[in-house]
Formats: C-alpha cells, structure tokens, sequence
C-alpha cells in the first residue's frame, strides 16, 4: 500500500475493521462494503479497491494456520494447534494441513507473516548456515 495515501491507507484500515465478525472477516459484511463503495464511489477507486482486497487478504491469511507436514498429523493435533495459536493470537484460527514430504520430519506452520518452524530440514538448514 506504499503508493496509497495517509487518508486511503486510515478509510481501508476502517473497512478492514467494518469487515470483521467476532475475528474474522465475513463475507456478508465485505459484500455490503463493495456494494456501498459501487453506490458512493471514493475518489481513486481502484487504488481503493486493490488496498482494502491486500489488507482483507493479508487478514484472511492471519485466521488460516497453514500446517505443512512431513508424515501422518491426527485432527486432534492439528485441532490442538489451532487452539493454541488461537490463544496466542487472540482470534479464531483454523488449521489447513498439507504433507510436505521435504521436511523430512516435523511440522512448519505458517499464520499470517509468522512462520513456527519444528522440522529435521529446518533444524538441518539451521545447522548449515551456523557452520
């Protein structure tokens, strides 16, 4: 959003906010901000529109724990895991499991920029670029 404005930047943070039911973002509530911005259109609506669609993304992305596995995880883990980044976070999180076969062991869980990394390759790769 580096080419957006001070008052763009502050009116997406404000939709962003409009967009959220308990946590999360709803898409009732993001249909009646676009069907508003359509009927009331903001000067600049396209830098507009591509700010608040990054920003709802990148919020989005902050309620998905994404979990890349080396070998089988059980629901009640990955339920587990959720829960505590939910507890960290302070919002709803729910957990989107993938097997990585590269991790060789281990999990790497992924939530909005955080990256929680409990795997052989990452401890291999640690110990690499130590030496």
């Amino acid at each position: 959003m580096s080419a957006v404005s001070v008052k763009t930047r502050a009116f997406v943070k404000q939709l962003v906010q409009l967009s959220l039911v308990d946590g999360r973002v709803s898409s009732e509530q993001v249909a009646g901000i676009l069907e508003y911005l359509e009927k009331n259109p903001p000067a600049r609506p396209v830098a507009l529109l591509q700010a608040y669609h990054k920003a709802i993304a990148a919020e989005i992305a902050k309620g998905e724990a994404r979990i890349e596995h080396a070998g089988p995880v059980t629901a009640e883990a990955l339920a587990a895991i959720a829960a505590a980044l939910g507890q960290r976070y302070g919002r709803p999180v729910s957990p989107l499991a993938t097997a990585n076969s590269t991790l060789l062991a281990g999990l790497r869980v992924r939530i909005g920029d955080d990256v929680y990394e409990s795997s052989v390759a990452g401890q291999l790769a640690a110990l690499s670029a130590a030496s």
